[in-house]
């Protein structure tokens, strides 16, 4: 998968993850909420419902008429959930990657005599 693709993958993850837990949101509050711009979460949005992951709803009571609730469809449930799968998938192997970085960085201070006033475990606060 290129960086291009991961990166598309993941911001269909944030705003289905988004819509599943408050399908009201505006489209300024969605790209707010997923670091890009407003027209980019309009793009999102048309993408993901053109693969029939969203549907658009106009509120009837709303004042805004120009308002929309963003309704995940059984099929974007079972997205949001293979990419919850996926997303959970690649930071558990950074958190490994992390976690064995830091393991290094310890036996390498270990190792120095504990240069610098730092232990292992320990930052000096």
């Amino acid at each position: 998968m290129t960086r291009r693709e991961a990166a598309r993958e993941e911001a269909h993850f944030q705003v289905l993850r988004l819509l599943g837990d408050n399908p009201e949101l505006s489209t300024r509050e969605i790209a707010d909420a997923v670091g890009v711009s407003n027209g980019s979460a309009y793009y999102l949005l048309k993408a993901l419902a053109e693969k029939g992951f969203v549907k658009f709803e106009r509120f009837i009571s709303s004042s805004h008429k120009g308002r929309y609730a963003y309704i995940l469809t059984p099929k974007g449930l079972s997205e949001k959930s293979r990419l919850t799968a996926r997303f959970l998938g690649r930071k558990l192997k950074q958190y490994e990657a992390l976690q064995e970085e830091i393991a290094e960085l310890r036996r390498d201070l270990e190792g120095a005599g504990d240069a610098g006033g730092v232990v292992a475990g320990k930052s000096g606060e």
